[in-house]
């Protein structure tokens, strides 16, 4: 009998464009398997023993004839490609309408608004890459001590400050100002937090302190249902920012991938009855939107090396589940998400799992949330496609 789910998001590992990827400008988008040609080749043999070679060809990662997990890919059904979008839909809600962006800016209300509730006025207020409008406007604001405003093709709100002029704690009120007034058809997914440090525009660097603020979801997720029911509900990573908090019992922040991964490991060493939920965010932040595709490669084949002290921390009791919530493909002219098909793999120590199964093209991530309510015993979702089912035999 599975009491705990373990799942692992790979932000932004994407593994193929989908139908209506065209209407988001994101056609020929393939994460992995572009970024493996752009590189010669992946090295995944753990992700290969799971079944990640037979969902799509991927160079370097050939099919098994008998892999160890489950494995297929699911479509997003929601209108978006953003973290949020892409993790609610997991646990149970469809957006219908995309979150707002902002290609020209933010509108004079807004930030007239933004600026009279924190008596500052701000810096930018354009689409800019994070790294970039600080080498720009680092200086000036240093000097001025207005908060640089930004955002991009996500729906985010963004505030970048020197952690010596305005102090972290601070730049996280004002970021909570922002998200107060972030409201209605201005209600952007994520306000996000981006303190950074230097002397210069040469070595301006942001920092991991980065917080995210977003929307609470519109209505109880499958976190919710666990946490009711007595289950812990342990985030890693910016899972807690991502729900607001919703459904959350505990919840660690983590730097980087490498921290995210001891985390997961030695949270699933503990004795508890639940859902640990992950994302561990480098491969989007640190090369997808910097179209590094060898940083890429390397992120991927390090979280492969990682495989085998999960798979090892993990009891007879538990499912692991690896998927991701959209595409960031650093191939491609474009720096932004890529609406992709996720790849979904599969692993459970249980003697009734039944490995090798291929669990198709999945309708919505939902299936995700559908699949832990059903083996939790949370009731049924009204959205989403169980496959506990097909892999679990009773």
């Amino acid at each position: 009998m599975i009491e705990r789910i373990v799942l692992i998001v790979l932000d932004s590992v994407g593994i193929g464009e989908l139908p209506d990827a065209r209407d988001f400008g994101d056609e020929g988008s393939n994460t992995l398997a572009n970024t493996a040609k752009a590189v010669g080749g992946l090295k995944l043999p753990n992700l290969k023993k799971l079944g990640l070679g037979n969902i799509f060809p991927i160079v370097g990662v050939a099919p098994e004839k008998e892999p160890m997990g489950c494995y297929g890919k699911s479509a997003e059904v929601s209108r978006g490609k953003d973290t949020t979008t892409g993790h609610w839909e997991m646990m149970g809600i469809i957006s219908k309408d995309p979150f707002p962006t902002y290609p020209h800016g933010f509108p004079a209300q807004v930030i007239d608004a933004f600026e009279k509730a924190i008596s500052k006025k701000v810096l930018g207020n354009v689409v800019a890459s994070g790294t970039e409008i600080i080498k720009k406007l680092g200086m000036e604001h240093m000097k001025t001590g207005m908060p640089i405003v930004y955002t991009s093709a996500d729906s985010v709100f963004q505030i970048a400050a020197h952690e010596d002029v305005i102090p972290v704690e601070e730049l996280y009120r004002i970021c909570r100002i922002a998200r107060t007034l972030l409201t209605g058809k201005h209600a952007v997914g994520r306000v996000i937090a981006r303190p950074f440090i230097g002397t210069s525009p040469d070595n301006f660097k942001r920092t991991d302190r980065r917080k995210d603020f977003s929307l609470s979801p519109p209505h109880k997720t499958v976190l919710d249902l666990a946490s009711e029911k007595g289950f812990e509900v342990f985030g890693i990573g910016k899972i807690k920012d991502i729900f607001n908090g919703q459904g959350i019992t505990a919840s660690i922040h983590t730097a980087n991938n490498e921290e995210g991964i001891i985390e997961i490991v030695n949270h699933a060493k503990r004795s508890f009855k639940g859902i640990l939920f992950a994302n561990l965010g480098d491969f989007d932040t640190l090369y997808g939107h910097r179209n590094n595709a060898l940083g890429y490669k390397n992120a991927l084949e390090a979280f492969d090396r990682s495989v085998p002290k999960i798979i090892e921390s993990i009891n007879p009791r538990d499912l692991l589940i690896i998927t991701a919530d959209h595409g960031c493909d650093p191939t491609t002219e474009s720096t932004d998400h890529s609406r992709e098909y996720t790849p979904l793999l599969a692993y459970s120590k249980c003697d009734n799992f039944t490995g090798g199964k291929n669990l198709g093209i999945r309708k919505t991530f939902a299936d995700i949330g559908a699949t832990i309510s059903e083996l939790l015993q949370l009731g049924r979702l009204p959205i989403g496609e169980s496959f506990a089912g097909e892999i679990i035999v009773q």
